[in-house]
């Protein structure tokens, strides 16, 4: 409903005048002075900038890219007041939580069970394979696997190439399954051809033992060596949900996976191939680059078979045997090989010792 009119408009308060007698005529008169003086020095402001802008823009297109300043950035208090850091796995660039949540949030309505993930991790002279699950308290590993102990099993060589993340991929399972019962039940493929068999639940027996692949921050590129990890627990008997697209051999145009390259990588065969080529070009690089398999008597024809007696032998006897360290016998004195710290006294008599003995060599 509209208000009735009076038939008389009221002029706006800016405009309105005050009665001269008003004691506040003069403070308004003043605040409406500072305002104008206000927005005409904020006008001036801005137009020097822009004008200042300019002609740095100018200077600035005359300047090489290279040479040219770059523009601090001023953050002020509020902004530092305010600032919640990362978690500190992410500030040491150790962890991507984006792919954490995902693979360690487990569904309510399966209560307190385990969510299990396949933990793959590369370094310089070692792949780690660990079947890992995760606890308010921190990850709780279940079994492990190391490169390192496939030299027991019989590989006398390369314990970082994808046939060796495979055997080590597939020792884990083996281990798993042996610790929780399931080997007998199941056994996954026995003699791997290169095509993608995904481990089915048996009748008349438990589910099989089900995990997800953790590859940390590695790059998930086709022909990675976590997926050789992977394959070869899948293959061990484990349920990893996978598909074939990453595999080396995949024809992305085709969208086919050619298993005969699949298989060459399972038992070495790239590995072959390229010491038969290194062999014939450059005889001095190939005995530097596989000293190990020439000082085994290991030639490129026997790397298939070697792999494959490693692959039995894993399955013959997954359990891993923890070294026995040696205890000292009854009365036997433990030799410490670290050095005792010297005191103040000590450490300023080593001082004069090294000044003297300076100063002998200087006088001589």
């Amino acid at each position: 409903m509209e208000r009735a009119s009076t038939g008389t408009m009221q002029a706006p308060l800016k405009n309105r005048q005050l009665p001269s007698f008003s004691p506040s005529l003069c403070l308004f008169q003043e605040s409406r002075d500072r305002n104008r003086h206000q927005r005409s020095s904020a006008w001036e402001f801005d137009h020097l900038c822009t004008a200042s802008f300019n002609e740095a823009a100018l200077d600035l297109d005359e300047i090489p890219w290279k040479e040219q300043p770059f523009v601090k950035l001023v953050k002020n208090k509020a902004y530092y007041k305010r600032f919640q850091v990362k978690y500190r796995r992410r500030r040491e660039g150790k962890t991507d939580y984006y792919a954490r949540k995902r693979l360690v949030v487990q569904a309510k309505n399966k209560y307190n069970s385990p969510k299990y993930r396949l933990v793959v991790r590369f370094t310089n002279k070692d792949v780690v394979c660990q079947i890992v699950y995760a606890k308010l308290q921190g990850d709780f590993v279940l079994a492990s696997a190391y490169a390192h102990e496939l030299t027991k099993y019989g590989v006398k060589g390369g314990l970082t190439n994808w046939a060796a993340a495979y055997a080590t991929g597939l020792l884990v399972a083996r281990r798993v399954l042996t610790k929780l019962g399931l080997a007998d039940k199941y056994e996954g493929v026995t003699e791997p051809d290169g095509t993608i068999a995904m481990t089915e639940a048996v009748e008349d027996a438990p589910r099989p033992f089900k995990c997800f692949l953790d590859v940390g921050l590695k790059r998930t590129s086709t022909g990675s060596r976590v997926f050789a990890a992977m394959k070869g627990a899948s293959d061990g008997g484990l349920f990893i949900p996978h598909g074939e697209q990453r595999f080396p051999g995949y024809d992305a145009e085709a969208k086919e996976l050619d298993s005969e390259v699949l298989r060459s990588y399972i038992y070495g065969g790239h590995v072959a191939d390229y010491m038969r080529y290194l062999e014939e070009e450059d005889d001095d690089k190939y005995k530097k680059q596989f000293s190990k398999f020439i000082a085994a008597g290991v030639e490129p024809d026997d790397l298939e078979e070697m792999y494959q007696e490693a692959h039995n032998a894993i399955r013959a006897d997954p359990v891993h045997v923890p070294t026995q360290k040696k205890k000292p016998a009854a009365g036997e004195k433990v030799k410490n090989n670290y050095k005792r710290r010297l005191n103040l006294k000590q450490r300023k008599n080593k001082v004069q010792q090294k000044l003297k003995a300076f100063e002998a060599k200087l006088a001589a």
